[in-house]
């Protein structure tokens, strides 16, 4: 045999050699083992946390949060278990302590409403630099309630489901925001579940104070008006005197105060009369729905993968929704 068909040989031995290392499974050792999945173990991320400004969704990832207390309520015994449910989620920032240092963390929160229907198919965007609020629909801003399919579930046929669990989702993709004007961008950070309920006067309705923005010269005169509480020729001599308003202003600015006055009791008054015409026109089955709705306020346990917020945690949820019937 020539060297050239040894050498030939030998490489076809190799080459062999190395197929049979390469699909050679590699079996997990003796002390290995990989945890099992939890059923709703994802649930708590795959809710949206409304509100939430987009470059701080990472910072609310970074810790290994533990939400057994939400998977816990869905099991039997569980607040949740066999209820109809719609989860949304919000993010907090607070103040807290982890491995000894404090520091801001936006702490994940999740809120489930006990219902038979959507607590609302609307969002409310508020702030402090907008203008005016506005109620719009959830789609403006691509979310919409959507069936949460637990693990278990995930190889059957969707449609076939019945599911009791919806969960607040946005399908607005991050990488594409850098595609949309910096308002509609903003609109997002300034998100809040909306919810109407009918049985409840809103602080609109119960409110007596009213926002004056005078444009007084030279600068305008900004300023809360009780019409309960405060009287109007006191109150106008009060910025006289800090200089804010000038004498000749006075009669002019009153008069401003008063329409102002006019128009948030005009408000108040159509409120409550709109509250009362749709509880009028409500079947009695909602209005049952209405009353048995609960909100639980989910807070992530404490755990030593994350910072511990037992201490900061509050029963309001937002403007709309106001207090959880339980924090949890």
């Amino acid at each position: 045999m020539s060297k050239a068909t040894k050498r030939k040989a030998k490489q076809n031995e190799e080459s062999k050699q190395r197929k049979k290392r390469s699909t050679k499974i590699k079996l997990p050792k003796q002390d290995e083992y990989f945890e099992d999945k939890r059923n709703l173990e994802d649930l708590w991320r795959e809710t949206f946390p409304v509100g939430t400004e987009w470059d701080q969704l990472d910072s609310v990832y970074q810790y290994k949060w533990n939400f057994c207390n939400l998977e816990n309520a869905f099991e039997e015994g569980g607040v949740l278990h066999g209820r109809k449910v719609y989860l949304f989620g919000c993010t907090e920032p607070q103040l807290v302590w982890f491995k000894d240092e404090s520091k801001v963390v936006c702490i994940p929160v999740v809120v489930a409403v006990v219902s038979p229907f959507p607590p609302s198919d609307k969002i409310g965007i508020n702030s402090v630099q907008r203008e005016s609020e506005e109620i719009i629909p959830m789609t403006q801003m691509k979310m919409d309630w959507v069936p949460y399919i637990p693990l278990e579930d995930r190889e059957s046929q969707v449609d076939k489901l019945k599911s009791l669990i919806f969960i607040l989702s946005c399908t607005q993709r991050r990488a594409a925001l850098k595609h949309l004007k910096l308002d509609r961008v903003k609109k997002y950070e300034y998100c809040l579940p909306y919810f109407y309920q009918p049985f409840k006067e809103d602080e609109l309705e119960q409110s007596t104070e009213v926002q004056i923005i005078f444009p007084a010269e030279p600068k305008p005169v900004f300023c809360e008006f009780d019409w309960e509480l405060d009287e109007l020729e006191e109150f106008a001599d009060k910025f006289i005197e800090e200089e804010e308003l000038s004498e000749d202003q006075k009669d002019t600015f009153k008069e401003f105060v008063k329409e102002k006055v006019s128009e948030a009791k005009k408000a108040n008054r159509e409120a409550r009369e709109a509250r009362r015409k749709v509880i009028a026109e409500m079947s009695e089955e909602t209005k049952s729905a209405f009353e048995a709705m609960r909100f639980y306020k989910f807070y992530p346990m404490q755990s030593p993968d994350a910072p511990d917020v037992s201490n900061v945690k509050s029963p309001f949820i937002n403007r709309y929704y106001g207090k959880a019937h339980e924090v949890l």
